[in-house]
């Protein structure tokens, strides 16, 4: 297990001028209760959605196991009418199937053209438009995607962080969703965006011994319930039952500072981006000098990086 488990703070009736002002210079996870979200919490059912959204092709992950694994690739992309993925989704056992009759599915809608394209569900899903109501906690001009997202009974995703805010709506079903603290990065075994620790109940400390020592934040979406994820808050989700949800992602710092080619909101800011490879070039010249000396210059520079870029200022 883990360390010292947190609970989200539960808010109910929050204003957009009390998130902002109040709330959201806090800088971290809030659920928040009893916003006006419009009739899809109620509308969106399985035999609504296979109608509205109709036959639409859609990509998808599919895996025969629960726990999905972005760097392993423990999953497949192929591609279902839209109505068919909501049909199978809402499932347990399949009569048709890609891999197994218990293969689970995720759906994370994408852009028209995904490499040009940011994902707005007002645009690949128009019919769906009226149902739903965006909570109008930010300025229009910063609005970056809306990202659909269906699931499977039992399906996990792999914790990761994403550089933008979000909110992540929970129209249907219900979500666990677990969350570490930027600050606790060095203790989840990144590989690039994503962790290492894929089974975070039950985590192996033999391989991942420092993996004890993050701080779970924990809470459990239900329908109407709408969590808000700070930039670069590693989070892990569990769908407790199938479940339907929308994440809304908005720019937090301005938009020059982010990458122009960049249509999933995931890329790191640029100029973090310049700082990875002009590090990754000190490197290979240390790696020039014997080893003792190496040692000695990589534990001052480390010293440096922390004396003039970490932070004093949270947690």
């Amino acid at each position: 297990m883990a360390g010292e488990n947190v609970p989200v703070p539960r808010l109910q009736g929050v204003s957009a001028e009390g998130f902002r002002q109040h709330l959201y210079p806090q800088r971290k996870p809030l659920v928040l209760k009893g916003l006006d979200l419009g009739p899809c919490t109620s509308k969106w059912t399985v035999n609504y959605l296979s109608h509205i959204g109709g036959t639409r092709e859609v990509k998808i992950h599919v895996a025969r196991v629960a726990q999905m694994d972005f760097i392993s690739k423990n999953f497949v992309y192929r591609t279902l009418p839209f109505n068919k993925l909501v049909q199978r989704a809402a499932e347990e056992k399949h009569e048709e199937f890609f891999l197994s009759e218990d293969e689970k599915y995720y759906l994370r809608s994408l852009g028209e053209d995904p490499r040009k394209d940011v994902a707005d569900i007002r645009k690949q899903f128009p019919l769906l438009e009226g149902d739903i109501k965006f909570p109008k906690f930010f300025e229009e001009e910063q609005f970056f995607s809306s990202v659909f997202r269906i699931s499977s009974p039992g399906l996990q995703l792999w914790t990761h962080y994403d550089v933008m805010d979000n909110f992540l709506i929970q129209v249907t079903g219900t979500k666990r969703v677990t969350l570490f603290s930027p600050r606790d990065a060095q203790y989840l075994y990144l590989s690039g965006s994503k962790s290492e620790v894929l089974n975070i109940d039950s985590p192996d400390l033999t391989k991942y011994p420092l993996f004890s020592k993050a701080r779970r934040h924990e809470c459990s979406l239900e329908a109407g319930d709408v969590l808000f994820i700070p930039a670069l808050w590693f989070h892990n989700v569990i769908s407790e039952e199938f479940g339907v949800g929308v994440n809304i992602f908005w720019k937090h710092l301005p938009s020059e500072c982010y990458d122009k080619t960049d249509t999933y909101g995931n890329k790191d800011p640029t100029a973090a981006s310049r700082a990875a490879q002009i590090l990754n070039r000190a490197l290979k010249t240390l790696a020039e000098l014997p080893e003792e000396y190496r040692d000695f210059y990589a534990r001052r520079m480390v010293l440096h990086i922390q004396d003039k870029a970490y932070s004093k200022n949270f947690e």
